[in-house]
């Protein structure tokens, strides 16, 4: 009887300090996070050095309450997951740190883990991946398609040329005086409104599928400086509606075009703003007309950043004989198809 495969995993590339345990690449036997949001609300956005500080005072508490939650010890882990890249580099360097001294003492495989294919397996959380699918990845610093036909191996086929949606609705959020992070107000004010106000959709040319955010944010920004300068007022709920409708339409019909094209059996979302109810919702009502390709969308504690994520990933890269070394860095720039 085959023995089961018990995975650590350890996140720390932005703003939150998480660890994980899964059993088999698919059981999640703890998921810990310790979120900065607070910290960080006041400056309207994430300050690395700030993150980088809590990051050293959260990793042991998060790695002591993984462990009491699984009811297991280092002893009982077979391999320790922990992302490599992209992200902040002093964060990231928490992570890694951690990581090795874990693996060094207790003489435990590491395995490094991009941060983008750990969004890409949380899903496996969920159900088995099909291949060949393709991921439609959102999240602050991420916008882009990524085709897989096998496990391990990733193809970018398209990303954005300039902001990433959620930088988009961060600096949309700043504009309308919404507090950081700025994705889930826009997505509240959204669903009061209506998308009365003509924006732009970048769809680039023909066939592609990259995107690009910046010309909306700022169409969204003139919008509101002209109401002023006319002394009129403009309905903050409208405008988030507006705003939400074309990313989400550009996002959606991109994906829908991508799968058919690329013939997929699987399309998956990831990433934080996976957690944007009006891309949840446009994306099931499209593919709703593709019974034969499976749309996999994954529970909100699995869109933010965390660890399962990353031990999910870990498993199968350990299954597959990738290893790390104590020479292991932060690559705060990694490239996915590397």
């Amino acid at each position: 009887m085959k023995k089961d495969l018990i995975v650590l995993g350890l996140e720390t590339s932005c703003d939150e300090t998480a660890a994980s345990i899964i059993k088999n690449g698919t059981e999640i036997l703890s998921n810990v996070v310790a979120s900065q949001i607070e910290s960080h609300k006041r400056f309207g956005g994430v300050v690395p050095e700030l993150a980088s500080r809590h990051h050293v005072e959260q990793i042991t508490i998060v790695l002591e309450e993984a462990f009491q939650q699984a009811n297991l010890t280092i002893k009982d882990m077979d391999a320790i997951a922990v992302t490599e890249g992209p992200g902040l580099v002093g964060a990231l360097l928490v992570g890694v740190n951690a990581a090795k001294a874990l693996a060094f003492s207790h003489k435990i495989p590491l395995v490094p883990v991009h941060h983008i294919a750990g969004h890409i397996y949380a899903n496996r959380l969920i159900t088995e991946l099909k291949f060949p699918l393709i991921s439609l990845v959102v999240s602050g610093g991420h916008t882009e398609i990524v085709y897989m036909e096998k496990h391990g191996s990733f193809q970018v086929i398209g990303e954005t040329l300039d902001d990433a949606a959620g930088e988009a609705y961060d600096k949309v959020a700043r504009t309308l005086q919404l507090p950081y992070p700025g994705g889930p107000h826009i997505d509240r004010l959204a669903h009061e409104g209506k998308p009365t106000i003509d924006l732009p959709r970048a769809w680039l040319e023909e066939g592609s599928y990259d995107f690009s955010f910046s010309g909306l944010k700022s169409a969204v920004i003139n919008t509101l400086h002209n109401a002023e300068q006319r002394g009129e007022t403009v309905n903050p709920e409208d405008l988030a509606a507006s705003f939400q409708e074309s990313v989400v339409e550009v996002l959606t019909e991109k994906t829908v075009r991508a799968a058919k094209e690329y013939n997929v059996r699987q399309v998956l979302l990831a990433g934080g703003v996976a957690a944007n109810k009006g891309l949840r919702d446009s994306l099931t009502s499209a593919f709703k007309n593709l019974p034969e390709i499976e749309l996999i969308i994954p529970p909100l504690s699995l869109c933010t950043d965390n660890a399962a994520m990353i031990a999910a990933a870990g498993s199968i890269l350990f299954e597959m004989g990738k290893r790390g070394t104590m020479e292991m860095n932060a690559h705060p720039g990694l490239d996915i198809e590397k």
